[in-house]
This record gives structure tokens, C-alpha cells and sequence, in this order.
């Protein structure tokens, strides 16, 4: 049948409409790619295209309280590898081994990977700059060195529990690296470049670069001529005592600044993976938990003289040795007994007896309530990671026993810094502060303070009257009592020894001959500028007591803290009483411009160590005036200069 012309021509018409219809939908969907998803398809090519070369930020130094440099940055290239732009993959591999130390077989399995970049890991991280340099002037067709950083420590092994340190991805790990890392860390930048699909770089596309921001400068409130004289004597304890441990806190009671903290055995942070994780994870003072002993008959002291339920001076307590409570005898240290004393010599003698007739006086509620408010069996909130809270006994199951031990610290568990903070709010008017380490953010770049970090009161727990009362008691212990081994003429020091006896860790009550030996100690008694606390863990060689091994070291980081802050030596302070085996003290007398012949009548309690060939004394040390022990050395320099 043949068609008519009509009907042809509306054929052809339909297929025209049609024809123009998916005409008009490519043009249509053309338009909507090339308008609406024009910059969302050049995102897709660029990044199918481009190929980044990181660049690390440097993360923020660590700063002392008077800018000295604790943690700061190397320069550590890495290298990376874009397989695609490697024209000699053997030459390029053994070229790469030669200078990381890798065998070749394995650069040349990273080369050929089929991936946009590879990174050579872990020869080619954080190598020597020596080693960059030598594969800069190689010119290696698609192998880039990649700007990064090494954390470094420069002084070593000083401070290194509290500064932790940073893995190989500069993130912090442990210590205040890891407890501010967000604040150090900073933010990443790169290089972006374009390559096509055969990896060759695309001329006509410009390199981006997105420079790295540096993480802010981190100021402490350590004080590094407390931090070394704290490293070097607990160095000397090492050395003299082989403990387990040793330990050193130090602290301004007034805001809860930490000047110097230290802990032994300790590590060096940039070669943290030579030693055993337990040495580097545990920051001892404020991780160890163990019974205090006799330092924490301050806080039995601090609330018996806040409620008024005993006179120190006019209250009078016999002891016989022992004590007898709920059928068992708690002794004193004098096995015989200081016999009739007031409560105040009851302080001085350390007597345990004493102190659970004061926690009597108190009994549960009030000393458990004091406890609690001197911050014990909860975590004091310093800003590091790791502290430890204690353990205290259920005040429901507190007895007679348990109120008694507890009085003088056996059978609570505390922490270092536990009592480094009840000791400061005790001493500096009874404001217990939140120990701290972080003073002051600083920008990197222009130095200016960013955020200053202010200190943190969380109450007030006795009076400033009752305050008063016991640091002149603690100022008496120094003088008087068992804590003379930290007098420091002129600086008027108060403290508390402690031997505390430790548990077996495999039960069976406590271990024998095996004592944590310690000092809390204070300066100046009459406007208190530092609290110390040394403690020694099981010394050797030696009678284990707090005021034979603990309060020396203890005076001497006091004395020499108090010098070097600038804090004069003043009088008007107790008298130290001298007891068998201890020796007088006697004041250096002024030699300079006597003759050699006449010093023999004038130091015949003193040793001479004369240096230089003169006849006339024109130098002396100590300098006159300084009390030291009989029998000490004085260091005189003779000269020629006649005597006026």
C-alpha cells in the first residue's frame, strides 16, 4: 500500500520533534554540567590530578618560667616517592637504599606501588638533613623531601616525666606534651602540584602552597635553678642511697605554682624507646599512692587546732611507748616512751601515741571531714596525665582502730601531690589551691602572651589564726625536733618528717626493713615562699628514717631554691638545739687580712684549705658569719695584700 505524501511528511515532522527533543536534552544536560557542575567537575580533576607534599607544623617549645627552652624542634626531612614520575626504578631504588640504609628490594617494592604517593617508612622518616641534602643533589625523578620535625630535648634527662614526649607523628604521648597537645601540635601545610594520568606535571597549572601554622609556645611556672638543684640532689640520693625510687616536689604554697618536680629512675624523652614503658608511664609524684606516714600528721594537726580541742603548749599527753586501741598496742617510734610531754613536743618528737590521743579528741566526723577538705581521696586536677586519687577507709566503717592509724598516717593511701597541696593550704593561711604547671600560652612568632593562666583556689579549709599556729609548731619540728637535718640558718624552715612502712604487695601486712622515707618542709616559716617534699624509697646502706635520709636533701633544695629565687636570709627564727650525735653549729669568723701565723688562734673549731702562695688571707668561703658544723672546711686564698 502506498503511503500519501500527507502522511509521510507528519512522519518525518514526528521524527523531526523527536530528533530536536534528545537534541535538546544533550544541550540541556550539557548546559547543567558545563554551568551548575562546572566547579564541582574541576574539583573531581584537579584532585584526580594533584599530588600533595606535606609540610609539618612545628609544634610549640616548652618554656621554664623565665624562658629558658625545655622542648623544642629539629629540622627532620622525610622522603616520599611518586612511583608514577620515576623513570629509572632500579637506579632509583639502589640510589635511595644506598643513602637510608634499606635494602634495595624493598625501596624498589615501595617505588613501583600503585598508589599517587608513597611514603618511604620507616628509613626515609625523620632522616638526617645531611641525608636529605645527599638526595637533593641526586635530582631523582619523582622522589620529594617532605619538610618535618623531631621533637628535642636539650637538656637530656632534666624533667622528663613532666615534659613526656612526642611520637614520630609529632603527637604528644605522655606528659604535659600529650596533656597540651591540642594547644602544641599547630596545623599542617602542603605543596599541591598537577600530573596527568602518565604522572608527568601539568606546566599549565600553577603549584599551590598551604603553609604550616606552628602550635603555640607553652610556658611552665618550673623554675629551672629549683628544677636542677632538685635533679642534682636527687642525683646524689641515687648515688648515695641505691633506692628503688626517689622523688622531689616543690611548690609555691601561695598559688600552687610547681617550681620543680622530679622522679628517679628517669629516662631521656627523645630515646624514650631504650627504656622499659613502667619507667616512662609512671610519673611518681603523682602517681604513687602509698601510706604517707608522719607527714600526714599535719592535716591531724591543722584540723585538732581549728577545733580547738587541743593547746599545744598547755595540754600535756604521757607517753609511755605504746597505746593501746581495741586490743591493739600502735607504738611509738622510742619503743620506751618520751615520757610527760606537751602536745607541742608530741609534735617536735613525731610520737604516734600523741597523735591518736589528737585524733581521738577529733574523732571520725570532724578529722574524715577535714581530710576531705584538704583534698585527700580525690585527684588534685594538676594539669598531667596519669594522677592517681589514693584511698581512704569508708568513714561508715571506721573504727577505733582505724581513726587511731589513720591520726597518724597508716592505712590511708595518698599521693605526692596530695600532700604537697594539703601542706601549702596548712602553712600559707589555709587556701587549698589546685597544683599547676601551665602559666602562659605565647605566640611563636611575636613572643606576646596569648592567654595567662590563672591559679585556681578551690576553698579555704582552716583560718589564717589557726594557719599561723602550724608553721610555728612545724618551725619548732625543724629546730627542735625530728626534723633538725633540714635546718638552714637564716631561712627559718618548718616541716615533717615521715617513715612510713609499706605493704606487702603480696599481702601478709607490711614488709620488714623496707620504709618510704620523707621530709614536707617549708620556707621562711614567717611568710612561707616554697613547700618541698622529698621522698626516698626504700635506701639502702643507712638507718631508714625521713629525718636521717630525707630532711638533709629536703634542707638543701629549700636553702639553695630560696638563694637562687633572690629570697634574703633574715633572723628572728628559732634557734637550732643541737642533740647527740648531732654537731654545733659555730659562725665562720672573718680571716681576711689576717697573716697565715695568726689563723691558728682563730679557727681552731674549723678545718683550713689554703690556695694560693701569699702570706695575708685576702679571700675567704664560706664568708663570715655563715654558720656551718664544727669541724668543717674553710677554703681561704692567700694573697700578698698587707693587713691595714
Amino acid at each position: 500500500m502506498r503511503l500519501s505524501n500527507v502522511i509521510v511528511k507528519k512522519r518525518l515532522l514526528l521524527i523531526l520533534i523527536l530528533g530536536l527533543c534528545v537534541f535538546a536534552v544533550f544541550i540541556g544536560r550539557l548546559a547543567y554540567v558545563q554551568i551548575f557542575q562546572n566547579g564541582w567537575l574541576t574539583g573531581k580533576a584537579l584532585d584526580s590530578w594533584s599530588r600533595e607534599i606535606p609540610y609539618e607544623a612545628e609544634r610549640g617549645e616548652i618554656l621554664d618560667s623565665r624562658g629558658k627552652v625545655l622542648a623544642t624542634n629539629m629540622s627532620s626531612p622525610s622522603v616520599l616517592v611518586v612511583p608514577k614520575q620515576v623513570r629509572n626504578p632500579s637506579l632509583t631504588a639502589e640510589k635511595l637504599a644506598g643513602v637510608l640504609g634499606m635494602a634495595k628490594q624493598t625501596a624498589l617494592a615501595d617505588i613501583t606501588k600503585k598508589q599517587s604517593i608513597v611514603r618511604i617508612t620507616p628509613e626515609g622518616r625523620k632522616i638526617a638533613n645531611d641525608k636529605a641534602a645527599a638526595l637533593k643533589a641526586m635530582g631523582l625523578p619523582g622522589v620529594f623531601i617532605a619538610e618535618d620535625f623531631k621533637r628535642d630535648y636539650p637538656n637530656g634527662n632534666y624533667l622528663a616525666h613532666v615534659l613526656g614526649f612526642a611520637g614520630i607523628d609529632n603527637q604528644g604521648l605522655t606528659g604535659l606534651e600529650s596533656y597540651y597537645n591540642d594547644g602544641l601540635k599547630g596545623q599542617n601545610g602542603h605543596v599541591s602540584f598537577f600530573s596527568d594520568a602518565q604522572g608527568n606535571r601539568m606546566s599549565s597549572l600553577k603549584d599551590q602552597y598551604i603553609p604550616p601554622k606552628s602550635g603555640a609556645n607553652l610556658m611552665l611556672t618550673i623554675d629551672s635553678r629549683v628544677q636542677s638543684i632538685i635533679e642534682r640532689e636527687l642525683n646524689n640520693a641515687m648515688a648515695t642511697y641505691h633506692p628503688d625510687s626517689a622523688l622531689a616536689i616543690a611548690m609555691d604554697p601561695n598559688n600552687g605554682d610547681i617550681l620543680g618536680m622530679s622522679s628517679k629512675p628517669d629516662f631521656n624523652p627523645g630515646n624514650y624507646k631504650n627504656v622499659p614503658a613502667e619507667v616512662y608511664n609512671h610519673n611518681l609524684p603523682i602517681w604513687k599512692t602509698y601510706e604517707p606516714g608522719s607527714t600526714f600528721k599535719v592535716i591531724t594537726l591543722a584540723a585538732a587546732l581549728q577545733e580547738n580541742v587541743v593547746d599545744l603548749n598547755k595540754d600535756h599527753f604521757y607517753d609511755s611507748g605504746a597505746i593501746n586501741v581495741s586490743g591493739t598496742q600502735l607504738h611509738c617510734w622510742k619503743r620506751g616512751g618520751h615520757g610527760s610531754e606537751t602536745f607541742l613536743q608530741v609534735v617536735q618528737n613525731s610520737c604516734n601515741p600523741g597523735f591518736v590521743a589528737l585524733g581521738q579528741r577529733l574523732g571520725k566526723d570532724r578529722l574524715f571531714s577535714y581530710i576531705n577538705k584538704f583534698g585527700f581521696g580525690e585527684k588534685t586536677g594538676i594539669d598531667l596525665p596519669g594522677e592517681g586519687k589514693g584511698i581512704l577507709f569508708n568513714k561508715n566503717k571506721v573504727g577505733p582502730l582505724e581513726l587511731a592509724t589513720t591520726a597518724f598516717g597508716q592505712g590511708v593511701s595518698v599521693t605526692p601531690i596530695q600532700q604537697v597541696a594539703a601542706v601549702a593550704a596548712a602553712i600559707n593561711g589555709g587556701h587549698l589551691y589546685e597544683p599547676h604547671l601551665a602559666k602562659a600560652w605565647i605566640d611563636p612568632n611575636t613572643g606576646q602572651t596569648l592567654n595567662r593562666i590563672q591559679p585556681v583556689e578551690k576553698r579555704q579549709v582552716i583560718s589564717s589564726a589557726t594557719s599561723k599556729k602550724v608553721r610555728d609548731a612545724l618551725e619548732s619540728v625543724v629546730a627542735q625536733g625530728t626534723g633538725r637535718n633540714a635546718y638552714v640558718d637564716g631561712y627559718r624552715v618548718g616541716g615533717k618528717t615521715g617513715t612510713a612502712q609499706k605493704v606487702n604487695p603480696n599481702g601478709g601486712g607490711y614488709m620488714a626493713n623496707n620504709y618510704i622515707v620523707s621530709f614536707m618542709g617549708f620556707a621562711p616559716a614567717n611568710n612561707p615562699q616554697i613547700v618541698v617534699y622529698v621522698a626516698i624509697d626504700n635506701p639502702k646502706g643507712t638507718v631508714q628514717f625521713g629525718g636521717t635520709v630525707s630532711a638533709p636533701i629536703a634542707g638543701k633544695i629549700i636553702g639553695d631554691s630560696l638563694s637562687a629565687m633572690g629570697v634574703k636570709k633574715t633572723g628572728g627564727g628559732l634557734e637550732k638545739q643541737t642533740k647527740w650525735p648531732d654537731q654545733p653549729l659555730i659562725k665562720v669568723p672573718n680571716l681576711v687580712g689576717m697573716r697565715k701565723e695568726e689563723l691558728m688562734n682563730s679557727v681552731s673549731d674549723l678545718r683550713l684549705e689554703e690556695l694560693g702562695n701569699g702570706d695575708v688571707v685576702t679571700l675567704q668561703s664560706p664568708k663570715p658569719g655563715v654558720k656551718v658544723k664544727q669541724g668543717s672546711t674553710i677554703m681561704i686564698y692567700l694573697g700578698d695584700k698587707k693587713k691595714p
